[in-house]
């Protein structure tokens, strides 16, 4: 960064450390309010746009003058509006227009092309607070940058979140230029980086991070702030003696997020509350576990215990419960109280039936490594609580790693709620329009495509059993492949990906697997996939956020064809797999191929609904099939809004989990 261009950054007023925003509990009577004001907006998502759209004529107004400017004019102009964005409490649309232009005309010189109009309304979106709906392949990444770049102009340090590392160090890379172009400093935090390398990270004007990182760095800064977080002291020594205020902690609070797939971050994997634990000092636990998964092993299903697989959940019966009380005699320790005894003997019977081996974890160099499955990636250095993890290990024959307890617990929900300024992007949002308000007060903005979509959505296919559909998922593979197709095949779980492997081995078919197992080779093998004839097998969402470009002579062939091997838990999911094919107006088609004996019918419909849905399939064929498809997944999707509900009341209501002075973490 030039000297001449930093605009004595000394001299600039410091950001008040760990600025957050604070969220009251809300009653029934407000969240009854905000449901009602939800069904009004989520319907203007379309009216929202073209008011976003008056953005474009503004900047466009730009386009010759600065086209002119040689770079240190242009840089000058980015000076001036700096200052009138600092100074303004509130920025004017006309200079948000010309940051936009700066930022469309320094993209211009640094990589040889510009942003679409679209892609200034997807900013305009992003700048007003709102979670703007951009097709798959619209160029959500080159969007961010317009919001980021004017925000940090305006003095907020600035979260971009991503999916994965990959991403995070990818556009860090990639986007650095143009950043440094207007004197922004730039970081990325990843996993495995010291304090130290954090902390120097998140002091960057724009901080490329995952939404796992951030949050979990957030939780260790309110342990090591304790009772200096709520403190009107604190906030004076913040900007006074910074380095004695701010001491082993790593952020400088929650000013700007930006969410890169929004749907994902925000709903998807908002099931599940983040656990910040450390290892417990009683290492004697391994025979306890093992007594637990000894005794889980003899029971039985239906007379002992009952499961749900829906909700992934499990419950001993009275008549096991007492057959369990000898047990405090006969081992003692924690045997002794009734409670641990019957968590101990829940927790083995989840390890054994629940959690499964190539779907929620992999084992990995003799290590048990849980599986994101909102993205089909692994998150190592993550561990499950309460001895779930250690029970795991022991099933699978791996060392176990020692018991861990709790320091800190945050849900999505609540940790992005506190950000004084939230907004995203994503390709699918509009089913979740109404949940998006109600927890996050985000509206949904429409953004419409650069280019029409080409696109071939083909009816599913709906076979009697699993064989039979991987049967004729080998054989259009192979039909498509012969004519110079690229082929996609997406599965929801790393098992059902290596099941796709051994068809299309079986029908002697060349072809890649990208899983959890392989996530280090993730973008050589997108590199490839959208190559004549390629035939590429990929878990639930893998490559997300990177494009499959087409070669010539497979753009001539009709383009990416994907095929849908198993229904999705969503139907956002579906149609996030669908946008990996036709892309930014390329050709392409999508077919699901699916099974009346897919996980999410087992899984979701009762005994007798499944019994209905498999007589009926034998009666009408595929068109009951796919409503019986359909009927399952609006079940799971009402289910997990409903764990989501449940999980954001019962997280509201622990306001002093681990007592940080009477803070809810």
């Amino acid at each position: 960064m030039s000297d001449a261009f930093a605009l004595s950054r000394a001299s600039l007023p410091r950001p008040v450390f760990f600025v957050e925003r604070s969220v009251r509990r809300e009653t029934a009577l407000d969240r009854g309010l905000t449901a009602a004001q939800a069904r009004l907006l989520t319907p203007l998502a379309r009216l929202r746009t073209r008011r976003l759209a008056r953005i474009v004529p503004l900047v466009d107004a730009h386009l010759e003058t600065l086209a002119a400017l040689d770079d240190d004019a242009l840089k000058a102009r980015a000076r001036d509006v700096r200052r009138a964005l600092r100074g303004a409490a509130k920025p004017d649309i006309a200079d948000i227009a010309l940051s936009f232009a700066l930022v469309r005309e320094g993209a211009r010189r640094i990589f040889g092309y510009r942003h679409f109009p679209v892609q200034l309304i997807g900013g305009y979106a992003l700048l007003r607070g709102m979670i703007g709906e951009m097709g798959t392949g619209e160029g959500k990444t080159l969007t961010v940058t317009l919001a980021a770049i004017t925000a940090a102009f305006e003095g907020a340090p600035v979260h971009i979140l991503t999916v994965n590392d990959y991403l995070a160090e990818r556009d860090v890379e990639t986007l650095g230029p143009l950043y440094r172009f207007f004197g922004l400093t730039i970081g990325s935090v990843v996993q495995g980086m010291k304090p130290e390398e954090r902390r120097a990270a998140y002091a960057c004007d724009i901080t490329y991070c995952t939404n796992k990182e951030v949050t979990f760095d957030y939780l260790r800064d309110v342990i090591a702030l304790g009772a200096r977080r709520s403190h009107l002291r604190f906030k004076v020594d913040s900007i006074t003696r910074a380095d004695e205020a701010t001491q082993g902690v790593v952020l400088r609070g929650l000013h700007y997020a930006i969410v890169d797939e929004a749907d994902s971050v925000l709903v998807d994997e908002a099931r599940t509350p983040l656990i910040l634990s450390q290892k417990a000092q009683v290492e004697e636990q391994a025979d306890v576990y093992a007594q637990a998964l000894e005794l889980a092993r003899g029971l039985e299903r239906t007379r002992d215990y009952l499961v749900w697989e829906a909700d992934r959940t499990i419950a001993l019966t009275p008549d096991a419960v007492k057959r369990l009380k000898p047990l405090g005699g006969e081992l003692g320790g924690p045997w002794r109280n009734p409670v641990h005894r019957e968590e101990l003997v829940t927790q083995a019977l989840t390890a054994l039936h629940l959690m499964l081996r190539d779907e929620h974890y992999i084992v990995r160099d003799g290590k048990v490594e849980i599986v994101d499955e909102s993205t089909g990636r692994v998150m190592p250095d993550r561990f499950w609580t309460d001895g779930l993890h250690q029970m795991i290990e022991l099933k699978e024959g791996c060392e176990m790693s020692g018991a861990r307890v709790t320091l800190a617990r945050m849900t999505y929900q609540r940790f992005f709620r506190r950000y004084n300024r939230l907004s995203g992007l994503s390709g699918t949002v509009r089913e979740v329009g109404t949940e998006l308000w109600c927890v996050y007060r985000l509206p949904i903005a429409q953004i419409p495509p650069n280019r029409p979509s080409k696109r071939k959505m083909l009816p599913a296919i709906v076979t009697a059993d699993l064989d039979s559909k991987w049967r004729l998922i080998a054989a259009k593979a192979a039909e498509l492949s012969a004519q110079g197709v690229p082929v996609l095949i997406g599965t929801r779980s790393v098992a059902t990906s290596l099941t796709a492997s051994e068809y299309l081995t079986a029908a002697e078919l060349p072809h890649v697997v990208l899983n959890a197992a392989q996530d280090s080779t993730e973008a050589d093998i997108i590199a490839v996939a959208g190559e004549a004839g390629k035939i590429t097998v990929a878990t639930n969402m893998a490559g997300r956020g990177t494009d499959i470009r087409l070669a010539e002579d497979a753009r001539a062939n009709g383009g990416l064809h994907v095929i849908m091997s198993e229904i999705h838990e969503t139907k956002r999911i579906d149609r996030q797999l669908a946008g990996r094919a036709a892309r930014q107006g390329d050709p392409g088609t999508f077919i699901p191929i699916l099974s009346m004996h897919d996980p999410l019918i087992d899984s979701t419909l009762s005994p007798l609904e499944r019994w209905i849905a498999t007589n009926g399939y034998r009666l009408h064929g595929e068109r009951f099939g796919r409503i019986a498809m359909r009927y399952a997944q609006r079940k799971a999707e009402k289910l997990h809004a409903q764990m989501r509900n449940s999980l954001l009341r019962s997280d509201e209501m622990q306001n002093t989990t681990l007592a940080f002075t009477g803070n809810p973490e």
